[in-house]
């Protein structure tokens, strides 16, 4: 292993703006240059794939009265006024984040445009329908009614009665917000060659069979894209909607292409890596190649908790214990809150599924990279802070100030949610799309962390030191998201990882890098996926920590503001496929509720102080600190 400082000019590596930037390597899916900071070396572009607006049922529970023109605004620098309101309908909470983000979908629920519409605009024809009524009169009955018709099986599940036979009312409303939702996204998106921001068009598939999360964000790759934004009400399958995607997309010769992220499988009950296809009968390589080929990328993180692995799956790993929800589904929410999560439901365990698959398959259905994203319901794209974090949308609270709750503006359980990250040419709609499709990407769980990770068989031991390191990852090696091909005689594949902190704001200054490690994942003698967690860099018992009471930093040993690390797999086997990600900490740092609680005077001591709603405050499964993090998309070897 090396390990040595990585200078922060290097690490984001920029080619001269003057005329055509030469291509130092084989680019391969580069895209055009239609930006002025054109670096065919790519850069970090922040974002996020999950965000929903007031059209989207579930927010209007949450009292979200702002649209796609405000979550722009907010995702671009700008403060935004959310619930709750006084009488005056001005709003009493004011967040803005500390820095713009470079792009954002906005993924509002397809089911239910039309829905939402004829339920808000008084010149529509269902807007007196009792449903409408209670949409308006009564939010929290309102979700629970729409919610329960999304997690019907397929075959059960469609459109509500205020919408009229075979839901004719809803899809026409449904197309005009559909084509609203693209003329908004045209207007926030920077088509100039200054490139400061790109509006990603995408929506949401929502199905929630006996409330399994199997939901989807469809994304595309730009403004071509198919008449209508369709839901789980018209495609009942996964198998469906990828074969939607390809007959009015994808295959249609219009230039429209699109892929689906899949979002937090910690809530599917063991349902969202199932070897089945929609007929129950086992996945074939047909199957394999789709799901492969349509999800690219994965939601590892977000505000409905981390989905990387569970302790104790495959191997001890105490790191696994981050940001874990407490049950198994949607319906344990509401019913049982502690349940056990399934283990099927994570990722790491799922890549292991993946490999053995394709050694009876042919394909791995299962190769998906990591993005992490909010699934903010407060049009706040990329509100992550645990300082001052204004909730993932008021936990069901009314949205006036008299109905306002005191209390933890979400659920203890839940965080903040993260961001996703593409390693792009430019801030471009088809350059981040590119990135997705070729998986070079990585979440993170909040923070402005920047990553770099490439694996190959000739990458050298002092990549580290060299300010072309870039170039050299992409001649000598592949990125993450990347295959490594076959290994020459006798050689293990090298892994070269830097990481950045995220050097915050003045008023709000990152923290420090505690260690970067490299998780390994392989097929043993007997076909069974095992796993192994690898120090590369930093220091894991640097002492640093946090005190909860006044959420002052321990410093300890410190941390590092760069860290860097070359490494040779010492245990590789040419004939064992295996998978390879890093992961990146931060030193620990105070939760959302610790802040929270502090700040409303909450002493678990005196139990006077604890009042309704502040429960969680007290609660010891409720972490009082938190290590922020980044996880980059695997890189993957399988044998000749």
């Amino acid at each position: 292993m090396n390990l040595r400082p990585l200078p922060l000019l290097l690490l984001v590596a920029a080619c001269s703006t003057e005329g055509e930037p030469a291509i130092p390597y084989d680019c391969g899916d580069c895209v055009e240059q239609s930006c002025d900071d054109y670096d065919p070396l790519r850069k970090p572009l922040f974002g996020d794939t999950h965000v929903h607006t007031t059209l989207s049922y579930d927010a209007n529970v949450r009292g979200t009265r702002l649209g796609h023109v405000d979550a722009y605004r907010f995702a671009r620098g700008e403060a935004i006024g959310i619930q709750p309101y006084d009488a005056d309908g001005e709003a009493l909470r004011t967040i803005q984040r500390d820095r713009p983000l470079d792009w954002v979908v906005i993924s509002d629920h397809a089911e239910y445009f039309g829905t939402v519409a004829s339920c808000t605009d008084s010149e529509r024809p269902a807007y007196d329908h009792p449903q409408c009524e209670l949409y308006r009169g009564d939010p929290l009955a309102s979700f629970a009614s729409f919610g329960l018709i999304t997690s019907q099986p397929p075959e059960e599940a469609g459109y509500p009665e205020l919408c009229g036979e075979d839901g004719d009312l809803c899809l026409a409303a449904g197309l005009e917000v559909w084509s609203e939702i693209q003329a908004d996204a045209a207007a926030a998106h920077d088509g100039s060659s200054s490139c400061e921001f790109s509006a990603v068009l995408g929506y949401e598939w929502t199905p929630n069979p006996n409330s399994n999360n199997l939901h989807r964000n469809v994304v595309f790759r730009n403004d071509v894209v198919p008449e209508q934004a369709v839901g789980y009400f018209d495609e009942k399958y996964v198998e469906d909607l990828w074969q939607h995607l390809r007959t009015e997309c994808i295959d249609a010769g219009t230039g429209c292409d699109a892929l689906t992220i899949p979002h937090n499988p910690n809530l599917s009950a063991g349902t969202f890596f199932q070897p089945f296809d929609k007929n129950g009968d086992p996945i074939d390589l047909a199957y394999a190649q789709e799901r492969a080929f349509m999800e690219p990328v994965f939601e590892i993180y977000q505000h409905k908790g981390d989905s990387e692995c569970l302790p104790g799956q495959t191997i001890s790993d105490e790191l696994c214990g981050f940001e874990k929800l407490p049950y198994a589904n949607f319906a344990a929410i509401t019913v049982d809150r502690f349940t056990d999560p399934n283990p099927r439901d994570f990722l790491r365990a799922a890549l292991g599924e993946g490999m053995k698959l394709k050694e009876t398959l042919g394909a791995n259905p299962f190769k998906h990279g990591f993005v992490a994203s909010t699934d903010t319901h407060l049009a706040a794209p990329g509100h992550t802070p645990e300082r001052g974090y204004a909730g993932h949308g008021n936990v069901g609270k009314g949205a006036t100030a008299t109905d306002f709750e005191t209390g933890l503006v979400d659920y203890p359980d839940n965080s903040g949610g993260g961001l996703a990250v593409v390693w792009a040419e430019e801030n471009s709609r088809e350059a981040i799309f590119n990135a997705m499709r070729r998986k070079e990407t990585y979440g993170t769980s909040g923070p402005h962390i920047v990553v770099r990770f490439f694996g190959g068989w000739s990458l050298p031991a002092g990549m580290c030191s060299d300010p072309d390191f870039a170039t050299v990852g992409y001649r000598r090696g592949v990125p993450m998201g990347g295959d490594l091909a076959s290994p020459p005689a006798s050689a293990a594949p090298t892994f070269f990882v830097s990481a950045i902190q995220d050097p915050g704001t003045q008023e709000n200054p990152g923290t420090p890098l505690q260690r970067i490690q490299i998780v390994k994942g392989w097929l043993d003698e007997a076909g069974e996926h095992r796993a192994k967690v690898f120090e590369l860099a930093g220091d894991p018992d640097n002492g640093a920590g946090v005190d909860p009471t006044t959420c002052e930093p321990q410093a300890g040993r410190g941390g590092f503001s760069e860290l860097c690390a070359t490494w040779t797999d010492p245990a590789f086997e040419p004939n064992r496929a295996a998978f390879y990600y890093a992961r990146v900490i931060e030193n620990p740092v105070c939760r959302w509720t610790t802040w929270q609680c502090m700040a409303d005077g909450i002493d678990c001591e005196r139990p006077e102080t604890v009042t309704e709603g502040y429960e969680g405050c007290c609660e010891e499964r409720v972490p009082k600190t938190i290590q922020e993090r980044a996880w980059t998309s695997p890189i993957w070897y399988s044998p000749a």
